[in-house]
């Protein structure tokens, strides 16, 4: 009795019935896993991104991959406005708020349901991070992002201001909003991302101690990287998603019945 009422009062807190739970539940042994890259720009995740999604594919692993700002619906709109250097820190966070949820709905779920690995290149820590650096309230981030779709693993490439600073201007100059330029008031991008990138390293610290981020000492070779990040893989542990993530799914899977529907017989 006890375990059948703590079941109806999970599902009397998250607005999911007990049978969407059970749902949940039935499938968590067959989904895919939700891993996602994270770290300051010249951290050198999106290389280590691509080398794990070739391992794990050798591996014999199906995997889809998704980058940040990459909706075909929303990027074109927060392309344009960016352009226009006109974005506001709020509407800033709101399009990419935006973004993230048209790919997680028509990309990431459909893809973890069916048993794929998803590898995100930026997650919504991404957001916490630069929202944050330009003096968002992290409960407002939070609130703009739910429900949120927690991942499985998260991988935070821990790299200083410096060494960020020094890969990025190896190969380019950052671009106005890359470089904070719409909070530092700084003409020069170089030098507006030198303080910029200070204060984003400061929320990733913060995150990471609050969240519990899977840290990969950045300042290591690649190919050290890349056994360390094989070696972390193999030890994490999938979060359930009826625990962690029972708002999110039962909302995806209430705007997709579909999904649950069994295919008809020949």
């Amino acid at each position: 009795m006890k375990g059948k009422e703590k079941k109806k009062k999970k599902a009397r807190s998250t607005g999911c019935s007990e049978a969407m739970l059970e749902v949940i539940r039935r499938q968590e042994a067959r989904r895919g896993l939700l891993i996602t890259f994270e770290g300051l720009d010249g951290s050198g995740k999106s290389t280590q991104r691509k080398l794990f999604r070739e391992w794990l594919k050798a591996a014999g692993y199906p995997v889809v991959s998704t980058k940040w700002n990459s909706s075909p619906l929303i990027k074109p709109l927060i392309k344009a406005r960016k352009a226009a250097h006109s974005l506001r820190p709020e509407e800033f966070s709101l399009l990419h708020a935006a973004d993230l949820r048209h790919r997680m709905e028509t990309v990431v779920l459909p893809a973890l349901w069916a048993g794929k690995t998803v590898i995100a290149d930026r997650w919504f820590f991404t957001a916490l991070a630069r929202d944050g650096a330009r003096g968002m309230p992290l409960n407002w981030l939070l609130n703009t992002y739910s429900p949120i779709l927690w991942p499985d693993l998260v991988f935070y490439f821990s790299v200083s201001a410096e060494t960020s600073t020094k890969r990025m201007f190896a190969t380019r100059s950052p671009k106005f909003y890359e470089a904070g330029q719409d909070i530092t008031n700084l003409e020069d991008p170089i030098t507006s991302y030198t303080h910029f990138i200070q204060r984003v390293l400061r929320e990733y610290e913060a995150l990471n101690t609050i969240f519990q981020f899977v840290s990969v000492n950045a300042e290591k070779t690649i190919y050290e990287q890349h056994q360390s990040i094989r070696l972390l893989f193999r030890q994490c542990q999938r979060r359930p998603w009826a625990e962690w993530n029972e708002e999110a799914v039962s909302d995806w899977l209430r705007n997709n019945p579909h999904v649950l529907e069994k295919p008809r017989a020949r």
